[in-house]
């Protein structure tokens, strides 16, 4: 009987010791398969505690020796990280016990899992190896041939730990990476071998530590017992052996260092990335269940920043300094007088600390060859003339002051205010002219402005003025002239330029993954660019005067965008945007009366009177667009992992809408990981796949609930796809959107662009699936869009 329980044994334990090294292959097996062998291993983790039960009884009974305590120690240790990376496991779950899935928040449960997946490999390892003393006891070898077999797994655990490194594993165990990097090019074998390889040392160490302990142990018997006769194992000699072992393992990381990070093996329990796109941003294809890259965790609305963080106005003060550092195009207002030449009418001097940028010309847009440029960044010249621009965003102390509002969803003075419309945007500049006794720039009629280009108060940069001064003299996509980290802005950190298509192994990225702050952060908080001006990628999105439309390929003086249009640009990107939209080309598109918890404003004012004195009329198209919301309404969404359906299901039963399934012909794979390369594919080329389905008679809708995970910080391309298909004028669209910590992303502007002459109400992010809360969440949203009880 006891011979047949140490069989069992046996094979529970070689069993683990397989199913993990394929756990660590996620990349082999595929999502499902790795949710089933994960099932599996919970299992014989649990058989393996049944057999060993006894173990427990005896915890708190005889003496301990160093080998006792260790083992003890790493045994619950291994205990811990297995139940919480199968716990985590089950809680997103989408195959094996998809019941389970959201039973933790998934954010949490991914990094979590990720984490303690990682330990649960080094635990295993280590414990492993604490045995392997005890296997081999009653092997016969000679000196010679435990020398030989010793150097030999030296040399082996040495490559082991060389791997582990290069695999930037020490990451995953300390929470620093939120991403498991894989290369599915690799083959199996290699893929299996590294593990194997990594494993090794693991078990290398522990095996030394466990005759470094036994060895004490003898020496203290034998003095014990005044035992001279006899001879004890060195305890230098498994020290001699590991050191040796890492030694190897840190020589060939450093000499290989430079080489790809996944050139033998890979590693990744979870294999899963952080979600992040919008499914409140997060990454691929976000908001559905692990559908993308989502973020992963739900933006705390009243969070305040808890870092040192520079005031506005210290961050004034420094652009001064920076101006004379980076000896570029600025000066001092105090050194306007001397320094403008004497046919130029001087502007009113305010002390007011904008920065002057003097006037020039440059390339507007971005070149074809820039990496997720969009076809409405078409590069042309433009000059423009001198004027003065806040160096930091407006902070809520000073809209306050000058509004007595407080509209902001992240409360605090130094922060930038957001959550303004365009039309609040005019109102401000007008009041703030007021307030300095500056003459106001505009005039407000109902929904209709106009601008007069000659006034000397402050006002809202053009669309070219905005892009000259954030690019300070720069031609490549950041004002940095290389990708920005999230050390040097605040935006979505995960998700740093060109992550999309190198998601699975960054080695080549400019800058890696770093923090997601999920706020606004005090204004001046990171460096300027070279003209003294700061934020002008990330914390929020800045409103510019122009319409939203096609540039004019010719060269340009002073353009102020088309002279009609429905929406008006936004630049500059927040802190929920992936890098891609921090663009110093990107353009964002939103009506006049949107609002934003990442958008917010930036001054100027004139540094002389304009040209002419010319006066330009824009219609707010507020007005303009149609916005029916008592009329025929449709729930059209598209769905990867099922959270958008789940939603768009309930909202059919709060208003008994007609219910329409966006479906390509082609469908995404079925496959995490394959659809987050899938869906940045198709966003990379702006693919519009053919739809399996359409709705009849779309003229008989006059609302339309459009919804969509968060895919990549933007909408799913079948979307896009569904926008063009028909015509949305007179109709008004509510977009929901079901995300992971990027709420939105750049989704709203790109549908404000397919669908130009639609009127865009409140949208509504979901965290994944919603929760318990879903049904209130959806109440709200539907009255706070008109969408009353005859809807219903």
């Amino acid at each position: 009987m006891h011979d047949s329980k140490n069989k069992i044994r046996r094979i529970v334990d070689v069993g683990m010791t397989v199913l993990l090294l394929f756990l660590m292959a996620y990349q082999v097996t595929g999502e499902t398969a790795h949710e089933w062998i994960g099932m599996a291993m919970t299992l014989l983790v649990i058989i393996h505690q049944v057999l060993n039960r006894r173990w427990y009884g005896a915890v708190f009974k005889g003496k301990y020796t160093p080998y006792r305590a260790l083992t003890t120690i790493l045994n619950v240790l291994l205990l811990a990280a297995f139940a919480l990376t199968a716990i985590c496991g089950m809680a997103m779950s989408g195959h094996a016990v998809p019941f389970l899935y959201g039973m933790l928040p998934v954010s949490f449960a991914r990094t979590m899992h990720l984490s303690m997946s990682h330990w649960a490999f080094v635990l295993m390892g280590l414990h492993l190896g604490m045995h392997v003393p005890v296997m081999i006891a009653g092997m016969k070898l000679s000196s010679r041939a435990k020398t030989a077999a010793g150097i030999a797994l030296t040399f082996a655990a040495g490559i082991g730990l060389y791997l582990f490194l290069r695999n930037r594993m020490p990451d995953y165990l300390f929470f620093r990476s939120v991403f498991a990097f894989l290369d599915y090019e690799k083959a199996a074998w290699r893929v299996l071998g590294g593990n194997i390889l990594m494993l090794l040392f693991w078990a290398f160490a522990g095996a030394q530590a466990a005759l470094f302990c036994r060895s004490l142990s003898q020496r203290k018997v034998m003095q014990t017992a005044q035992r001279k006769d006899l001879q004890a194992a060195s305890p230098l000699v498994p020290v001699i052996y590991l050191m040796a072992a890492v030694l190897l393992g840190l020589i060939l990381h450093m000499a290989f260092s430079g080489r790809d990070a996944q050139s033998f093996g890979s590693a990744g329990f979870s294999g899963q990335p952080e979600s992040g796109a919008d499914a409140q941003a997060s990454g691929a294809a976000q908001g559905e269940r692990d559908s993308s890259a989502e973020g992963n965790v739900k933006p705390d609305e009243n969070a305040k920043s808890d870092e040192n963080l520079a005031s506005h106005e210290n961050a004034k003060a420094g652009s001064e300094e920076a101006a004379a550092a980076g000896g570029t195009k600025r000066r001092k207002e105090e050194e306007l007088d001397s320094s403008k030449s004497s046919d130029q009418n001087k502007a009113v001097q305010v002390e007011d600390g904008f920065v002057l940028i003097e006037g020039g010309t440059f390339m507007m847009g971005s070149p074809e060859s820039e990496n997720w440029r969009i076809e409405d960044e078409t590069q042309h010249e433009v000059r423009v003339a001198s004027f003065y621009v806040d160096p930091c965003e407006t902070t809520q102390k000073e809209y306050e002051r000058v509004t007595g509002e407080k509209p902001s969803t992240f409360e605090g003075e130094d922060l930038p205010v957001e959550n303004v419309s365009w039309l609040e945007a005019v109102a401000y500049a007008n009041a703030k002219s007021a307030d300095a006794g500056l003459t106001p720039v505009y005039t407000v009629s109902g929904d209709r402005v106009t601008w007069d280009r000659s006034a000397d108060g402050y006002r809202l940069p053009t669309e070219a003025e905005w892009e000259y001064a954030c690019r300070a003299g720069t031609t490549t996509p950041f004002n940095t002239e290389k990708s920005l980290s999230a050390e040097e802005a605040n935006f979505y950190g995960h998700y740093p330029y060109e992550i999309e298509e190198n998601y699975f192994d960054d080695s080549d990225l400019e800058a890696r993954p770093g923090e997601y702050r999920q706020t606004t952060v005090a204004v001046g908080s990171f460096a300027p660019n070279t003209w003294g001006l700061y934020d002008c990628h990330g914390n929020v999105n800045e409103w510019c005067w122009d319409y939203y439309g096609a540039y004019d390929s010719k060269a340009a003086e002073d353009p102020a965008g088309p002279e009609t249009g429905t929406r008006h640009v936004y630049r500059g990107g927040g802190w929920n945007d992936f890098a891609k939209n921090m663009r110093s080309a990107y353009r964002a598109a939103g009506q006049a009366d949107m609002k934003s918890y990442n958008l917010g404003i930036r001054l100027v004012r004139n540094a002389g009177p304009a040209a002419g004195g010319i006066v330009e009329a824009a219609g707010a198209d507020a007005s303009s667009l149609q916005k029916e919301k008592s009329g025929k309404v449709l729930i059209a969404f598209f769905s990867w992992s099922g959270n958008t359906r789940g939603i768009a299901q309930e909202i059919q039963r709060q208003t008994g809408a007609d219910l329409f399934e966006i479906t390509p012909e082609k469908p995404y794979s079925t496959d995490y990981n394959t659809v987050l390369m899938e869906a940045q594919e198709d966003q990379h080329k702006q693919a519009r796949p053919a739809l399996s389905g359409h709705v009849d008679k779309m003229e008989d809708y006059d609302v339309i609930l459009l919804g969509y995970p968060n895919w990549w910080a933007s909408i799913p391309m079948p979307i896009a796809s569904f926008l063009e298909e028909y015509v949305f004028a007179g109709k008004t669209i509510l977009p929901f959107c079901s995300h992971g910590g990027g709420r939105f992303g750049q989704s709203l502007t790109a549908i404000a662009k397919l669908a130009p002459d639609a009127a865009l109400g409140e949208g509504l992010s979901v965290h994944y699936s919603g929760g318990s809360d879903l049904p209130q969440n959806i109440t709200a949203w539907l009255e706070q869009n008109g969408i009353g009880s005859s809807n219903r």
